[in-house]
């Protein structure tokens, strides 16, 4: 069993896509999903929030795990930083969505709007995760973009460890505010 468990957690990042689906310079799909923030019902709409500025939309796979709890605090951590960079920060999951309203204010530490993404999201984004065999899980890889306001793919970033992605993301948004966009 533990030979099994070993080999799984050695073929887990064997088994996701190199890199994100959408390169920069794509549309980012469009989307209104329910979702919540600082423990209350939240409508998450991409639309209206790329008209305040660029948008940091993350998938990660399921509220309150390891990677996950982690991703999310350092997320909050550093939104003051996205703030200054004149970003929003957007998590999403398809992985146990009913407990979202908890997750937005113990790990999100209630700062940002967290969603449940629909399928068409998940395939819009490309962001289902895979099993090492190839078939699809029922819930999303560890993905993040930075979106411009006006909705093209400037970064994309996929990688199971948590990370580096607040590091690539807010080094992104500062780039576009300083007006650079590589």
């Amino acid at each position: 069993m533990r030979t099994k468990l070993l080999l799984a957690a050695l073929l887990l990042p064997l088994s996701l896509p190199v890199e994100a689906a959408l390169a920069p310079g794509a549309v980012a799909p469009g989307f209104t999903a329910a979702g919540a923030m600082a423990g209350k019902p939240y409508n998450v709409n991409l639309k209206a929030a790329l008209k305040k500025g660029p948008v940091v939309l993350y998938f990660f796979p399921a509220a309150f795990t390891g990677g996950c709890n982690v991703e999310a605090a350092a997320f909050a951590a550093a939104l003051p930083d996205f703030t200054a960079a004149g970003a929003t920060v957007i998590g999403m999951t398809a992985g146990n969505v009913d407990k979202l309203i908890a997750f937005s204010s113990e790990h999100c530490a209630g700062k940002f709007a967290v969603a449940a993404a629909s399928p068409a999201v998940i395939k819009g984004y490309d962001v289902l995760l895979k099993k090492p065999d190839g078939t699809a899980t029922t819930i999303t890889s560890r993905t993040s973009y930075v979106i411009a306001s006006n909705g093209h793919i400037v970064l994309a970033h996929t990688d199971m460890n948590p990370g580096s992605h607040i590091k690539m993301t807010l080094e992104a948004v500062r780039k576009l505010k300083a007006g650079r966009r590589g």
